[in-house]
């Protein structure tokens, strides 16, 4: 066996044995808004005072496999703006639906506090991205979670992947997060891939940035392009585009890279952004600031070398605790608003919203850790394609709007923190590899007790449509 074959398994050892546990109890049911009876989406379940724990899905439904050592414990179901549910694991029904009560705080009470509490959304943001460097980790840690990568059009999944991942972070948040910032996939459960099209945008884009080649898409014919020369451009393309490090340590980790030059919320964010309290509500017996989040003077711009990323307008909602101004949830996007941007976003995407973000942070120790994250973006996939004269079927399907517009989507669920400095230097030691294109070997064994972020009834239907087409090169 190769050394690097030897070193690639130890890192996996060493990531998966605080994952795996032999006696589980499996927690699972649906939780509805008792006002209205609508499911509650992304609401959060946990075991009090751990990190153990994931979130409904858009239909309000969850599945959480905990350790049997935690039986007696606490389970916590709760989403902002609404009364907790709690009960013991061991007395945890899965058989009847769980319904949440509204719960809202006055405004009012805003006004009835101390001279130097903030009043405005501008100033509870801005004391909110104060207090960072005491409600953020003081120590280096690993974080553990599921990624689930899709990519679609309006009709149709083209691609899934389904992976274990590890996220290091030095917590140097003073310094931002590009250099201190490491991640790792562990393994993967899911792959499956339909992008006969989008193979042809990436060969393309690859020829004209890495071997100054000009042709367009619908000049290449795939049966003439060898099968590793595709692999290599859609996985240029993909890592370029929706790589995990560009998600980390990019600008759109709003709150952890906050102190890098330009970031999205540095100390220049209230030209791009203004914030307007709208009201308090609550979370988990606290009271939190709901602040919505407009545009300013300027555009806002992610800088992404080779793309037109620029001339947005940011839009959405941020939630921060009133008792320790920490945030809790950011749910942003960023709209065209340079006429640039529109136009480019109309004919590329058929849409106006580039980029759909939601993070939301879990309270572990008295800090915020990353709890969940999605993230949405269209992808190009045939730029500017315009048929003349007499089409054949394939080119009528690149035509159709509802092949053609492809969008990705992202989601991390972090189910567990270790803070051991121990371990976490034994995990700096081995190789590290962010590529969650890569395939790897199925373990079932890993998954069996693998906290997972539950599939929609929609998703579902379309995963198993995806598998029974999936096939990415066929020669």
């Amino acid at each position: 066996m190769k050394f690097t074959q030897i070193k690639q398994i130890a890192i996996v050892i060493f990531l998966l044995t605080s994952s795996v546990s032999i006696s589980q109890t499996i927690l699972k049911n649906k939780v509805v808004d008792f006002l209205n009876m609508l499911p509650i989406e992304n609401a959060s379940i946990y075991v009090q005072n751990t990190t153990t724990g994931t979130i409904t899905n858009a239909d309000g439904k969850f599945v959480l496999s905990v350790p049997k050592e935690y039986e007696k414990d606490t389970i916590v179901i709760s989403s902002i703006g609404f009364k907790s549910y709690k009960t013991t694991i061991d007395q945890f029904d899965n058989e009847f639906e769980i319904f949440l009560e509204e719960d809202v705080a006055s405004l009012d009470e805003v006004v009835i506090v101390a001279e130097n509490r903030p009043k405005t959304g501008n100033d509870i943001v801005l004391r909110a991205l104060e207090k960072l460097k005491d409600n953020s980790p003081e120590t280096p840690y690993l974080q553990k979670g599921f990624l689930r990568h899709k990519e679609r059009n309006k009709k149709q999944f083209k691609w899934l992947v389904e992976s274990a991942i590890t996220l290091y972070d030095d917590s140097s948040y003073v310094t931002g997060g590009k250099d201190n910032l490491k991640i790792n996939v562990d393994q993967v459960r899911k792959s499956y891939d339909l992008r006969d099209v989008d193979s042809l945008f990436s060969h393309s884009t690859y020829l004209k940035y890495n071997a100054n080649v000009d042709l367009k898409p619908k000049n290449l014919r795939r049966d003439t392009i060898a099968k590793s020369s595709l692999i290599k451009s859609i996985k240029w393309n993909d890592t370029r585009v929706n790589g995990l490090e560009n998600l980390f340590k990019g600008k759109l980790n709003l709150v952890r890279n906050s102190k890098d030059p330009k970031a999205l919320l540095g100390k220049d964010v209230l030209k791009t952004h203004q914030f307007k309290l709208d009201t308090v509500l609550v979370d988990n017996e606290r009271k939190i600031y709901k602040i919505k989040i407009n545009k300013s003077e300027d555009f806002v711009g992610l800088n992404t070398k080779g793309i037109y990323n620029e001339g947005y307008i940011a839009q959405g909602w941020i939630y921060i605790y009133w008792d320790n101004f920490a945030i809790k949830k950011i749910e942003y996007q960023l709209k065209a608003g340079s006429k640039a941007q529109r136009s480019r976003s109309k004919t590329l995407f058929a849409t106006q919203i580039n980029h759909k973000l939601v993070i939301s942070y879990m309270e572990y120790q008295d800090k915020m850790y990353p709890n969940y994250i999605y993230y949405e973006t269209p992808k190009l996939v045939n730029v500017g394609y315009k048929p003349s004269g007499k089409i054949n079927k394939e080119e009528e399907a690149l035509f159709n709007k509802e092949e053609r517009y492809y969008y990705t989507v992202q989601e991390i669920l972090f189910t567990e923190i270790v803070q051991d400095q121990e371990k976490v230097a034994e995990a700096l030691q081995q190789d590290w590899d962010p590529d969650i294109f890569s395939i790897k070997p199925y373990n079932k064994e890993f998954w069996e007790n693998y906290n997972t972020l539950l599939e929609s009834e929609e998703d579902e239907k379309l995963i198993k449509d995806l598998t029974k087409r999936s096939s990415l090169f066929k020669q």
